[in-house]
């Protein structure tokens, strides 16, 4: 089974790849990961220079439908190059490349076949802006749902950096994601789909829908839960989990069956 790996932006493939190790190593040895730096440079994700001193990337500078079209087209010519893949994994940023391409693919080119069988997503919703070129409503909730999101997660990985500045303020036993503070969610209820964080799931046309298998994996108290909620009611043969390595491994199996990959 061959998987395309797509990083978040401000990081690398390096780091995607760090990041995966865990489960990874739980996997049979017949899976082949292929890790690709995004075509931008970009400046480094807060808290990425603690730990890592690599390139940086990004798949688009800015989430404009014209960019985000543009990464599509990349998407296309290195899966052309280097495919066939059986399925793609995402984190973060890779998530919204990998979501948005099979919901344009789903609304503007539905009769043409997909590149792959499978998807898996860690930690990553789509760009409203995908949404909102496609002609689906994106009512204001759900943009400020989104910004607000984005800010407490960019604060917190900011943390990470004034943390390694002051490593006498760093308490055993406490993570930086260990927080509830400031969550426009509540980890324990399920939002209903006509009402996921602004976006109305049962009035978004019937065709607005991802159909392959899909693994969704996240953290309860992820400040972008939202995002990832949102991008797996798209989704209509989805996996979900908070859990990881072990679960993640067994999941990438299921998945693989699902999809009917040899």
């Amino acid at each position: 089974m061959k998987i395309l790996c797509l990083h978040g932006q401000g990081t690398s493939a390096e780091i995607f790849h760090s990041q995966t190790v865990a489960f990874r190593a739980k996997l049979p040895k017949n899976y082949e990961f292929d890790f690709v730096d995004a075509p931008f440079h970009c400046s480094p994700a807060p808290g990425v220079r603690v730990i890592f001193n690599t390139g940086t990337y990004t798949f688009w500078p800015k989430a404009t439908p014209n960019a985000i079209r543009g990464a599509h087209k990349w998407l296309d010519d290195h899966m052309a190059e280097h495919g066939p893949y059986d399925a793609v994994m995402g984190f973060s940023q890779g998530c919204s490349l990998i979501g948005s391409y099979l919901l344009y693919h789903a609304l503007e080119t539905p009769t043409e076949p997909l590149p792959f069988a499978a998807a898996i997503f860690l930690c990553g919703g789509l760009p409203l802006e995908a949404l909102d070129d496609l002609g689906l409503h994106v009512p204001q909730r759900a943009w400020d749902v989104s910004a607000e999101t984005v800010r407490l997660l960019m604060a917190r990985a900011g943390a990470l950096t004034e943390l390694a500045a002051n490593l006498d303020r760093i308490k055993a036993g406490q993570g930086l994601w260990d927080s509830t503070e400031g969550l426009v969610h509540d980890p324990a209820v399920r939002p209903d789909e006509d009402d996921c964080f602004g976006l109305d799931f049962k009035a978004m046309p019937a065709d607005a829908r991802i159909r392959i298998p899909t693994v969704h994996v996240y953290g309860a108290k992820d400040p972008r839960w939202p995002a990832s909620v949102q991008l797996a009611y798209f989704c209509e043969r989805r996996t979900e989990s908070t859990e990881v390595s072990k679960r993640i491994a067994a999941l990438l199996e299921e998945v693989k069956r699902e999809a009917g990959i040899l």
